[in-house]
């Protein structure tokens, strides 16, 4: 039975930074310019940014460990309700940011109305949204204990479709993986994402199975805290059990690459083992040297994390489109605030900080007047 619910500051630290970090590595002021931690891994490997997105849905299932537990002794209609009531308001949410501002400057600047049945489909949000509303669906109708079992199979049958039906000699290529192929057979090319130089979705469909798993690991290291306390022997377990999770990665990786593109089962496990260190660390720093006077910064992110990323988004689009002098407003700024004076990695760096900055502001003003926007 778990103890009476109560908040864990080094949880929503641990959201804070990862929205923050979110925000930074989204924002670079020139995309040719960005130091390498702030880039995600070209294709096989791993980088801290790649860091960033698991550990949002790591925090969202440690968040679903304290919400469910509001829902057991309820009726399922309220809970069912509830739930996906909130993923259609945070899908809607994710198609929206797809589709806006609605207009686009084609090559000569003029502004164009958008197809909005060329949009990309699949996103951030997107994925959330899946994840959130298949692992919430598994954790309040299936014991934990199978839940744990059912993410392993997960894992494992994910490996075997990526093998099967991958392109030989190299089934999980850019180009030939089955991630990609399986999205074809439900978008349109123009709905995917071409950021990689190809048609590709790096959030795409059938790559979103596995990061359902990166939730329950949040859930069952959220349900393991509570249970266990803020205690040196629970560091030691998350750490121990984390380490484990990085050599089981590690190795697996010699056969099923580390990948975020196509988010492998060995990426999910790397990325839960740096996760369960890093909330390690936090309850360590946090809970029981009590060190706290720097949380503050990143509870304001934490507080008001799905409104922040969406604001930030909206704002970076829109500074890519409104013009001034004849290019971006971003542009304008990066060029005359920033690479006027810094090196073109630092300003870069500068420009992204600054704008992490303007959204812990608006943050800020948000919980000082004690307003948090939720869906």
């Amino acid at each position: 039975m778990l103890k009476k619910p109560q908040r864990y500051l080094s949880l929503d630290v641990l959201r804070g930074i990862t929205i923050a970090l979110m925000v930074l590595v989204n924002n670079p002021g020139s995309w040719s310019s960005i130091y390498a931690p702030f880039k995600h891994a070209s294709w096989h490997g791993f980088t801290p940014t790649d860091l960033v997105f698991p550990t949002f849905l790591f925090v969202i299932g440690n968040a679903m460990s304290f919400s469910l537990r509001k829902y057991e002794e309820k009726s399922e209609k309220i809970f069912l309700k509830k739930i996906f009531i909130r993923s259609l308001l945070i899908l809607i949410i994710g198609l929206f940011l797809s589709a806006f501002p609605f207009i686009y400057r084609n090559d000569v600047g003029e502004l164009i109305f958008k197809d909005l049945t060329q949009m990309r489909i699949m996103g951030v949000l997107q994925r959330i949204t899946f994840c959130y509303l298949v692992a919430g669906l598994m954790l309040h109708f299936i014991k934990l204990r199978v839940s744990i079992i059912l993410s392993t199979i997960i894992l494992l049958l994910y490996w075997w479709i990526m093998y099967a039906f991958g392109t030989a000699p190299d089934p999980y290529s850019l180009a030939g993986n089955a991630a990609l192929k399986f999205d074809l057979l439900i978008f349109s090319p123009e709905n995917l994402w071409r950021g990689f130089g190809i048609t590709f979705d790096p959030e795409g469909l059938l790559s979103t199975l596995p990061a359902i798993v990166n939730v329950i690991a949040g859930y069952v290291a959220g349900v393991f805290i509570q249970l266990s306390g803020n205690t040196i022997s629970s560091i030691w377990k998350l750490v121990l059990s984390g380490v484990l999770i990085l050599i089981i990665a590690k190795f697996w990786d010699l056969y099923f690459p580390i990948n975020k593109g196509i988010w492998t089962s060995s990426f999910v496990l790397y990325s839960i083992g740096w996760n369960l260190v890093l909330i390690a660390a936090l309850i360590l720093i946090i809970e029981i040297w009590k060190f706290k006077k720097w949380t503050y910064f990143f509870e304001v992110f934490g507080r008001n994390p799905l409104f922040i990323f969406v604001l930030s988004g909206l704002i970076a689009i829109l500074m890519g489109i409104i013009r001034i002098d004849g290019g971006s407003i971003k542009s304008w700024i990066y060029n005359n605030a920033f690479l006027s004076w810094l090196t073109k990695y630092d300003a870069s760096l500068a420009f992204a900080v600054c704008f992490m900055l303007l959204m812990w502001i608006i943050g800020y003003v948000l919980d000082k007047k004690k307003i948090y926007i939720k869906v």
